[in-house]
């Protein structure tokens, strides 16, 4: 049993030098240097691209504070798209429009159309 862990621990002893005789064997020849680098320039050299946004794009937004809840009215182009209710007890839930053109979104009886409220599950 003695002479099986000697044979052992003397072939991993010789497998492990084996690898550093490997690794420092001479360098090919014909190796080209790498080029220098520059420096990249600094942050505020670089100037950064106008990316042209629209401002009418951007939605236009109106809270209103009830005694129950906070609602949030998110319009583009005067088109009302989505409500955000912020209840005081429990999860904020939106309200969104099926599409845009159509009449907008509403809490009212369920033959209106009116979209399921969807909770937020997770923020990035």
């Amino acid at each position: 049993m003695k002479w099986l862990i000697f044979a052992v621990i003397v072939s991993s002893l010789f497998w492990a030098a084996s690898g550093v005789v490997a690794q420092s064997s001479r360098q090919p020849e014909g190796l080209v240097p790498l080029p220098e680098y520059s420096e990249p320039p600094a942050e505020d050299e670089v100037p950064y691209p106008d990316m042209g946004l629209d401002p009418s794009l951007e939605p236009e937004i109106t809270i209103t504070e009830g005694k129950d809840e906070t609602v949030e009215e998110y319009r583009v182009n005067g088109q009302l798209y989505m409500i955000k209710v912020i209840p005081k007890v429990g999860r904020p839930y939106f309200l969104l429009s099926r599409n845009r053109a159509s009449e907008p979104p509403h809490r009212g009886n369920m033959e209106s159309g009116v979209s399921v409220p969807m909770w937020e599950i997770y923020r990035f």
